[in-house]
């Protein structure tokens, strides 16, 4: 009797949780040691909107806020296998890809998003890290273009990678917007071109959303700081936390927007390079508020 009791109360835990909406995002990136950027600052950025956090890691590297210092990719059936275990049984809202390192990877992220028919996905296409480092081989990036972007919600690259993926030289506003045109024909259907690798003179920080239709630029305040270690893959885990959480695209770039801001203002000051932006500064604040 006291085993069936047992059974019984487990069985309704069980189905407690199986009917709980709990928001849940994949990141399918590398490792960063150092805990600023990567699959780390993913999973940080998710716990703090809420947000379950799951992983499947691409390749193991020993990183600080000096550099990189080595790099070990995962072999393609080992990343297969962690997505399978994923979309087999927790299954997921959103997802964002990161750092895939080599072509042969990236398609086999790329069918596996087609086979589990996944449509929230985030596309960061990382390509060097903050010390300069090549976290990207050449080859791959035509696998990005032809086999990733076409699945893509949203891709965000920063100024450097879209001239790669585009081809183009970008100098301005004006080479944004046609970068953003030329992003939009590989088949996203949104494209954010982050704007902090503009001249470090200019005060502000423009990011620019094209939509195939209109463009939207979001301007904020230039932060003169070398601790943005891992902005790019906060910014771009921030947006699939809020497309998780079920906001649309657009209020997901938004809120991203203003959190990355405070985890940049609010630095934690750490390391002796590159330091990591505070992940925790967008909820304290909210704290604060209310």
């Amino acid at each position: 009797m006291k085993g069936e009791a047992s059974e019984t109360l487990m069985n309704q835990v069980t189905d407690a949780n199986q009917n709980q909406n709990v928001p849940r995002a994949l990141t399918i990136a590398g490792s960063d040691s150092g805990g600023g950027a990567g699959i780390q600052a993913d999973i940080k950025t998710f716990q703090e909107l809420d947000v379950f956090g799951m992983s499947a890691i691409t390749a193991v590297t020993a990183q600080n806020t000096l550099g990189v210092h080595g790099v070990y990719p995962l072999t393609v059936d080992a990343v297969v296998q962690q997505i399978d275990a994923i979309g087999g049984d927790l299954g997921l809202d959103a997802l964002k890809t990161g750092m895939l390192f080599s072509a042969e990877i990236i398609r086999a992220v790329a069918d596996r998003i087609s086979h589990f028919g996944w449509r929230q996905v985030v596309v960061d296409p990382v390509m060097v890290a903050k010390g300069g480092a090549k976290l990207l081989q050449s080859e791959a990036v035509e696998a990005i273009t032809s086999s990733l972007l076409p699945l893509a919600r949203i891709v965000t690259p920063n100024i450097p990678e879209a001239e790669v993926l585009t081809g183009l030289q970008i100098n301005s506003m004006t080479d944004i917007r046609e970068a953003a045109r030329h992003l939009m024909d590989f088949g996203p259907s949104m494209v954010v071109i982050k704007g902090g690798h503009a001249a470090e003179d200019q005060e502000e920080v423009v990011d620019l959303v094209y939509d195939g239709r209109s463009f939207t630029e979001f301007a904020h305040t230039r932060i003169h700081t070398v601790h943005t270690h891992g902005t790019g893959c906060t910014f771009s885990s921030a947006i699939t936390a809020g497309l998780a959480k079920g906001m649309s695209a657009e209020e997901s770039i938004k809120m991203a927007r203003t959190y990355i801001q405070f985890a940049i203002e609010d630095s934690l000051g750490i390391g002796g390079g590159h330091g990591p932006t505070n992940h925790w500064a967008y909820r304290r604040r909210l704290e604060i508020v209310r």
